[in-house]
């Protein structure tokens, strides 16, 4: 390893993994990672890396992607802490009332967001008032 490689902290290193860091082991916890390592984790994971994409428990980003709501969402729910994977699918099974809404308002969002690029598109196709015409 060259000695001008960057290392990222565990945190980081677990955010990137789409892990959440107190399930990891304590080795990875206390490590420190050039993304060089990262990448090995990524095309070659150990065990515990793949038991925790598969089982969980999930960090929050990951937790509100399974369930189709963002992560304010999760947070005006009360849902604070890591989900595992059972706990993810009982949700989705069975969508409590506040699942639902926060799924009708995360496709407002997602709508909302899609007609504002299209008109941003549209307006930046239109030629200037101040273009001189074409002939």
């Amino acid at each position: 390893m060259g000695a001008d490689q960057q290392r990222m902290k565990a945190i980081t290193a677990a955010k990137k993994l789409g892990v959440y860091l107190p399930a990891t082991p304590q080795e990875f916890q206390e490590g420190q990672f050039t993304r060089p390592e990262l990448e090995q984790l990524e095309r070659n994971p150990p065990d515990w890396l793949a038991d925790l994409r598969r089982n969980g428990p999930h960090p929050r980003p990951v937790v509100a992607g399974r369930l189709g709501i963002s992560i304010s969402g999760l947070v005006r729910a009360g849902i604070e802490g890591a989900l595992t994977t059972a706990e993810i699918d009982a949700l989705r099974a069975d969508p409590p009332q506040w699942l639902v809404t926060e799924r009708t308002v995360q496709e407002d969002t997602r709508s909302q967001d899609e007609r504002r690029r299209e008109n941003e598109a549209a307006r930046r196709s239109r030629p200037s008032p101040s273009s001189p015409p074409h002939p």
